[in-house]
């Protein structure tokens, strides 16, 4: 399945001349969109309020954990994408952490300069020359594209976790990812607020925030595999927090 839609990925289509997104689902998207967020003001934003609230010794653990646990993921990208920096990085990182960091409940890695060297398979795809294909919106997960759709179901398979410990995944990994979620939502309140609740447009602000970002990544990514990574959409001069709709 994984490797039939990356495949698939060989038959997208790149933005029309001068266009800076490549959109065509666009109705279907803005109703996916009015989805998100109504279910972010009647449940995301207030529990994440909530637990905002608690103190940083209570949540840092949390995200933490929730981090270390990626790592394995994001090791086995940087072999694929031939990134020898993410591999030892993210290697030792992972060992530091989970030794002297208890379980990954602490971050003694970054204390000593070993900061994440954060990817997925969305990038890899992009080192691999894949196209980044439609803008999508998905239910509860946000923006994406078709790249990064595939890359997203991958990254569930590559996990080294679900292969030795599909019980730790379930259990830990992925309600662990939801809360870490959930914190940063509530710590970076005032920026997500402002885009989906103070833009004239919501849905075009979140577009043009989530492609430049993924530009951004996915240049670096291929620039680091020794590949082209000049992005004909990219615009250097840009606000990514501009309103698109603002007189």
């Amino acid at each position: 399945m994984g490797l039939a839609a990356i495949v698939a990925l060989t038959a997208c289509t790149q933005a029309p001349p001068g266009a800076a997104f490549n959109d065509p689902h666009e109705a279907r998207n803005r109703r996916v969109h009015d989805f998100n967020v109504s279910f972010d003001r009647k449940v995301l934003r207030p529990v994440a309020m909530t637990i905002a609230k608690a103190p940083p010794a209570l949540t840092d653990p949390v995200v933490a954990f929730s981090h270390n646990l990626a790592l394995p993921g994001m090791v086995v990208n940087g072999v694929l994408q031939g990134n020898a920096g993410i591999v030892v990085t993210n290697t030792v990182r992972f060992v530091l952490n989970s030794t002297l960091g208890i379980g990954g409940l602490f971050d003694p890695a970054s204390a000593v300069g070993l900061n994440e060297r954060t990817t997925d398979f969305g990038e890899t795809l992009a080192v691999w020359g894949f196209p980044e294909g439609a803008y999508s919106e998905t239910p509860i997960l946000g923006p994406s594209t078709q790249r990064d759709s595939v890359g997203t179901v991958v990254d569930l398979l590559l996990d080294p976790f679900n292969f030795t410990r599909p019980a730790l995944s379930w259990r830990l990994q992925l309600p662990s990812s939801a809360a870490a979620l959930v914190i940063q939502r509530g710590r970076f309140s005032e920026t997500f607020d402002s885009v989906l609740y103070d833009s004239a447009d919501s849905y075009a602000q979140t577009r043009l925030m989530y492609l430049q970002n993924r530009r951004f990544t996915a240049g670096n990514a291929t620039s680091a595999s020794g590949q082209d990574a000049a992005d004909p959409y990219a615009d250097p001069y840009a606000d990514p927090y501009a309103d698109p709709y603002a007189n």
